[in-house]
């Protein structure tokens, strides 16, 4: 009775584990890396349903960074840093890599490292341009300040 226990056991762990990795995983049970857009121009409205007859929830500014949810139709509904959600039309976003800062303020740096130069600062919601990554850093532009490396804790996505 025990062997019998132990397999029907093995079998509903093994299951729970197949259940979490198809949580984690596409339709065809590829794990599926996250997908993020960047809106392409200021004022853009952020809906509450799919369709120009939804109410708009706020205007997002270029090149603000939305992860994507789902994608219906020629709409893709969205969520921001903050959690917040939405639809937004499909026209108006590009694969253009952004970042925003998360905190109060992120230094930053010559090279990545902590211990790089300080080359200026960004504050919360400053919307950078990334331009590369090198482990935990990420490098960034933005037409108003130093282009530089900044930590990713400091940054989302």
């Amino acid at each position: 009775m025990k062997a019998i226990f132990a397999q029907l056991r093995q079998h509903v762990l093994s299951a729970s584990l197949v259940t979490i990795l198809m949580v984690f995983a596409g339709a065809d049970g590829v794990v599926q890396a996250a997908d993020y857009v960047s809106v392409t121009k200021n004022g853009v409205n952020l809906r509450s349903g799919p369709g120009t007859q939804n109410e708009a929830i706020f205007q997002l500014p270029a090149g603000y960074p939305l992860l994507v949810l789902e994608r219906k139709g020629t709409w893709i509904k969205v969520q921001d840093y903050e959690g917040d959600k939405g639809w937004i039309q499909q026209s108006l976003v590009s694969s253009t890599p952004s970042v925003i800062v998360r905190v109060r303020e992120a230094k930053i740096r010559s090279g990545p490292s902590a211990s790089a130069s300080e080359v200026g600062k960004a504050a919360k919601d400053v919307i950078l341009n990334r331009t590369g990554t090198q482990g935990v850093w990420v490098k960034v532009s933005h037409p108003n300040l130093a282009a530089g490396w900044v930590h990713k804790d400091l940054l989302w996505p």
